[in-house]
């Protein structure tokens, strides 16, 4: 029998329904296995333990109705810029230390309601990385640097960086993170798991520090692509059912945007890929989509006033981007070691300026075209660094494709114009992938 954190939480949720296990005690190992591994090898991917984890699970064990949650017992981490209720959501930030929520954010209580054990909140780069332009991906000043499972010394990648290496390091059944630039797809992609961003607006983002609200989306961190149906459907509170796409006639693009400039390494990776792929009677062209400069633009127009909307009604010190940035500079060697060039420029930003309908404009007409593009592509891999589907709010899966000879994962990220045919392809592009190894922790 495997150990309990090498299964999926589609599996886990079989053991739990049949009951193999419970979730008691499937809470009490994930627990056991976080204070065995989690800062004794110096990841310090968890944030906070919820203290009410083991309760919970004693609750759902209880249940008559376990078949009917779709969930059921599964433990569940979460990032440290959305709302647990009666956990601090500091986003990473040491100014924002005294900000406890009072309730879930509704994706948590989505996640509760069907049958989720909340475990606790995961480190992540300080304000979804959009603090400094020098901060260290993995790095806050209220909870230090998450390190990579694999390798200490590999950069993590962010900001859901805390997610990822729990996810990695069999700290939980799933993990949920949150996405504005690659937070959730690029992230993940360093560390041998699968990460899920929805389509802007596929679930509700309330409860959640914003960095850009048109543009920010939380989605599940998991083992494998069906994992993260499972968990995507347990955060919106509806059944997401997708089938795997045919491999004969499934349609693929490919964005040779930035492909020469990757390592040897990666390109002969995407090109077995893909002969794979083709060989077994998929179709596939090349398309070039660029990065965009105006995504950038719309992050530093909206993040204060959509942080300041956020703390508005939270019992804390500091309510507004002014006051935070004063807290910083009472102690800047401590409380803002690499700088907070980002923060303050966000000061001089607004929705009002007109580079931000500037930007918006272009928004939409990117989107638009980029959907036509595609509306008879099941799936587009992405090569080189774009944001294109970030910036056009289309949605985006990260699977783990194989490993790297450094012994670090290589991931592959896929975007489409809909949700259900970029899963479906998904379905089945995964079992093409030679996928990760786990990390030797002992």
């Amino acid at each position: 029998m495997k150990a309990l954190h090498e299964y999926t939480a589609v599996e886990l949720r079989k053991l739990l329904a049949e009951g193999v296990i419970t979730a008691e005690g499937l809470t009490r190992y994930y627990l056991r296995r976080i204070e065995t591994y989690d800062q004794p090898c110096g990841l310090n991917s968890v944030a906070f333990f919820d203290p009410t984890s083991i309760r919970q699970a004693q609750q759902l064990d209880k249940r008559h109705d376990k078949k009917d949650l779709p969930l059921f017992g599964l433990p569940i981490l979460i990032k440290d810029n959305i709302d647990v209720a009666g956990l601090p959501t500091t986003a990473g930030s040491c100014m924002l230390t005294d900000n406890i929520a009072v309730k879930d954010a509704p994706i948590v209580a989505n996640l509760r309601k069907n049958g989720a054990v909340i475990l606790g909140k995961t480190n992540m780069t300080e304000f979804a990385h959009y603090t400094s332009d020098d901060m260290p991906n993995g790095f806050s000043s209220r909870g230090g640097q998450v390190h990579c499972a694999y390798d200490a010394n590999h950069d993590p990648s962010g900001s859901s960086t805390g997610s990822a290496v729990a996810m990695s390091a069999g700290f939980c059944a799933a993990a949920v993170g949150t996405d504005t630039c690659f937070s959730i797809v690029g992230c993940v992609t360093e560390h041998g798991v699968t990460g899920f961003k929805p389509g802007c607006g596929s679930l509700p983002g309330t409860g959640i520090i914003p960095i850009a609200t048109t543009i920010d989306m939380a989605g599940p961190i998991t083992k494998t692509v069906e994992d993260a149906l499972l968990v995507y459907s347990g955060m919106a509170d509806k059944q997401t059912t997708v089938q795997p796409a045919h491999i004969k006639g499934l349609r693929l693009a490919v964005n040779t945007y930035g492909l020469d400039d990757l390592p040897q390494e990666e390109r002969d990776s995407y090109q077995r890929l893909l002969d794979a792929l083709q060989k077994d009677g998929a179709v596939v062209q090349q398309v070039s989509h660029p990065n965009s400069p105006h995504q950038r633009i719309i992050h530093r127009c909206e993040i204060r006033e959509d942080l300041e909307r956020y703390l508005a009604n939270k019992k804390v010190r500091r309510g507004t981007l002014e006051s935070i940035i004063k807290g910083y500079k009472a102690d800047p060697e401590v409380r803002m070691p690499y700088g907070i060039n980002i923060l303050e420029n966000a000061m001089v930003h607004s929705r009002d300026l007109p580079i931000y309908a500037e930007a918006m404009a272009e928004r939409q007409k990117a989107r638009a075209a980029l959907r036509e593009e595609l509306k008879d592509v099941d799936a587009c891999i992405m090569t080189g660094g774009t944001n294109i589907m970030h910036f056009t709010g289309l949605p985006s899966i990260a699977l783990p494709m194989c490993m790297g000879e450094d012994g670090v994962p290589l991931g592959i990220i896929l975007y489409g114009a809909e949700e259900r045919r970029l899963l479906a392809a998904a379905l089945v592009i995964q079992r093409y992938c030679p996928g990760s190894q786990p990390p030797r922790l002992d």
